[in-house]
């Protein structure tokens, strides 16, 4: 992919949203459409909790009238049970108004989906708790936009920790209904990416810390989580992010940037895993920002690109925008400039089954011959280098 697509959607006035349904023509319908996501495919029953933190160390970065920095994290585990904890759905309510609006869908036209996970169900820890991984969504998105892939490491054993990075979020609900919603200001430039990168490396050490300090409590997610297999991936800004965490912290043992350029000093590299995992580069040159990294990174590398993508591809608009798009009054043309023309399954199959397959090499050590080499199970997947 071109260096300017992917620094492009890194922005918020660019963000991959807006441009993806807001300036489209929405048709209504007498009754509300409903979206659905992807049913994960391993054996484990999903729970999930939403969590206040509250970093008191920090005045905002972003809003210095808020004296203390405030983020939502909602963690996603394999539960024993799922009986009588209800599924918890893909956006908060005070989120999906925001959604709306931003996105200019008139309300009742969409119903957006619900999750496979069930509101606090009990936790099913495994025998000595389980490998974590963190998920960091781009900028001016928010955690929502990951949970096709966060389920389906959660329905193989995993973890996962969805963080909302507030401010630089489209939207962000809080406990009694409070939304933050986006609050940058300026050019998106380097200066500001820097700023943005630096601000949420900060919120994931701390998250990391409060994660660390709820495994040794007595609450009902104490020991599930293994923290010495812990890691990290995000989409754009957010695999930006997960290459800054893991330099700023070796709590995180490996990590996954889902088509998101690259600021100095991050182009150096670590001495851990990382994997680079783009849209379709189509004839165009690398991304300079993932070249210098290549070349300077000293753990475990691998560069892949999924034939007949974009970088909307890396998140659930994947699934929700063909479905959506009749209601919407997109054309099929106009879907598929958005996702690109590969098969949003054949896409998902792809991003899920190479992400499960990076984390279990290096936080299971299962070894898989599927980052060896081209597989012809997934031939939509161009191995780079």
């Amino acid at each position: 992919m071109l260096l300017l697509t992917r620094r492009a959607l890194l922005g918020a006035a660019l963000a991959s949203l807006p441009m993806v349904t807001g300036a489209f023509a929405q048709v209504r319908t007498p009754a509300p459409f409903r979206l659905t996501l992807p049913a994960p495919t391993g054996p484990r029953p999903l729970g999930t909790v939403s969590s206040h933190l509250i970093d008191r160390t920090r005045v905002d970065p972003w809003k210095a009238s808020r004296p203390a920095r405030e983020l939502m994290i909602q963690i996603w585990y394999p539960a024993r049970a799922t009986h009588g904890h209800p599924p918890v759905p893909w956006m908060s309510p005070g989120g999906v108004a925001v959604f709306e609006r931003e996105q200019r869908i008139p309300p009742g036209v969409l119903t957006l989906p619900t999750t496979h996970a069930h509101l606090a169900a009990p936790v099913d820890p495994g025998r000595r708790g389980r490998p974590v991984v963190l998920y960091s969504p781009g900028l001016r998105s928010d955690r929502s936009l990951g949970t096709v892939l966060i389920e389906e490491l959660v329905s193989h054993g995993y973890l996962v920790v969805a963080i909302d990075h507030t401010y630089d979020a489209d939207q962000v609900e809080f406990p009694g209904g409070r939304v933050e919603t986006f609050a940058i200001t300026g050019a998106i430039d380097d200066a500001l990416i820097a700023k943005a990168l630096a601000v949420r490396t900060a919120d994931t050490r701390f998250v990391l810390d409060r994660l660390t300090a709820l495994n040794a409590g007595r609450g009902a997610l104490a020991g599930a989580f293994d923290l010495s297999r812990a890691g990290m991936f995000g989409h754009s800004l957010g695999g930006a992010t997960a290459a800054a965490a893991l330099r700023a912290d070796r709590r995180l043992r490996a990590g996954v940037n889902l088509d998101g350029s690259l600021l100095a000093p991050l182009t150096a590299g670590t001495d851990r895993p990382f994997l680079l995992f783009g849209s379709d580069p189509g004839p165009g040159p690398e991304d300079p920002s993932w070249d210098r990294f290549w070349e300077s990174q000293r753990g475990w590398k691998r560069e892949l690109a999924l034939t007949g993508s974009t970088h909307t591809s890396f998140t659930d608009l994947e699934t929700l925008l063909p479905q959506a798009a009749p209601v919407l009054g997109l054309t099929p043309d106009q879907v598929t400039q958005a996702i690109g023309p590969l098969a949003p399954h054949r896409a998902i199959q792809a991003q899920r089954a190479y992400l499960r397959a990076f984390f279990d090499l290096h936080l299971r050590h299962r070894d898989t011959p599927l980052l060896r080499s081209p597989s012809s199970r997934y031939p939509e997947v161009r191995f780079l280098r």
